[in-house]
């Protein structure tokens, strides 16, 4: 497989990431039925994302420097926390008792929860912040990706509202970074980054 094909992988992985979280909000703003499908399409999308960062990191390495390698780390590292968190919320807790539910996310869960969302948190910022000052992605993509997937790692501490409104915000600063990854794909200097 060639690098171009690779990087066209990548940003069909954020799209079809970035929509299956479009979906996952819906099921749980009440838009969508809460059932075993809806519920199973939640860990996917987290977990098609990490490919998409890794083509995202990997396309401007050298322009975003040691503040993006750090901050593609952080945010990889949070990311795979959230996938775990995911899987265990969407195939395990839901069908647990709510006091089970309930014990497990206050209880010995809670500490790992919190620094899978703050490692989450910091990754996001630094990796913004290093594609921003290196320009080679659409600085209004990051700025939606930073904005919504701050707001969306502080989930705990939250209002729903605000952690929804700031998955949609992400996803959409995702699915704008995957359409430019996909159209930039067949691009020389991208391909040999």
């Amino acid at each position: 497989m060639s690098e171009r094909d690779l990087y066209r992988l990548a940003a069909l992985t954020g799209l079809a990431g970035g929509v299956l979280t479009l979906i996952a909000v819906a099921r749980r703003a009440g838009l969508l039925p809460e059932n075993g499908f809806t519920h199973a399409l939640a860990p996917p999308a987290t977990a098609l994302l990490l490919l998409t960062l890794t083509a995202l990191y990997l396309c401007q390495r050298r322009e975003s420097g040691r503040l993006g390698l750090a901050g593609f780390a952080l945010n990889h590292l949070g990311l795979s926390g959230l996938f775990a968190i995911e899987f265990l919320t969407h195939a395990v807790l839901q069908y647990q008792d709510a006091a089970t539910r309930e014990a497990v996310l206050t209880g010995p869960g809670r500490p790992y929860f919190l620094v899978a969302a703050l490692t989450f948190l910091a990754g996001v910022l630094l990796f913004g912040a290093a594609s921003w000052r290196a320009g080679v992605l659409p600085r209004g993509a990051l700025a939606l990706y930073m904005v919504g997937l701050s707001a969306a790692a502080l989930r705990a501490a939250a209002p729903e509202w605000l952690y929804l409104s700031g998955l949609i915000t992400g996803s959409l600063g995702v699915l704008w970074l995957s359409v430019a990854l996909l159209r930039d794909a067949g691009r020389p200097a991208l391909v040999t980054a």
